[in-house]
């Protein structure tokens, strides 16, 4: 099943159309590979959906558990790679700040979190470095 439509614009640009939804997203070369950096780059996507997944992982898990999740950050960091040009670093701090979780609940919700389908396809790929801060 087709769930996305992608169209070159020009000038290293693309648009991401997802099919079911009609929302759209712009990307952008980045200013060290040719690109303006006005816009996400495919790398930076890539590294941002692992910080995305993590929180709806987390948000069902809270869901099917009836734990309340209510508020969660992230911050992502991506390291490139030269030889070749690859994503060999991805670092995501989360804060998880002002949910009134105990130990045994923030331990349940992080460790769902950590199961994301992005964590588990980039895993032995991409060096991930998911830092939890509560």
């Amino acid at each position: 099943m087709s769930i996305s439509k992608v169209s070159y614009l020009g000038n290293l640009r693309t648009s991401c159309r997802h099919i079911s939804s009609g929302q759209t997203i712009i990307t952008d070369a980045p200013i060290d590979n040719h690109g303006r950096g006005e816009s996400f780059s495919p790398t930076d996507l890539m590294a941002t959906s692992l910080a995305s997944c993590i929180f709806t992982i987390m948000g069902i898990y809270c869901q099917q558990h009836n734990i309340v999740f209510k508020n969660a950050e992230a911050t992502v960091s991506k390291i490139m790679g030269t030889n070749p040009r690859k994503i060999d670093k991805i670092e995501v701090r989360i804060s998880l700040a002002n949910n009134e979780w105990d130990e045994k609940i923030k331990s349940k919700v992080i460790q769902a979190g950590r199961a994301c389908p992005v964590a588990k396809t980039l895993e032995g790929t991409v060096d991930l470095e998911v830092i939890f801060e509560t």
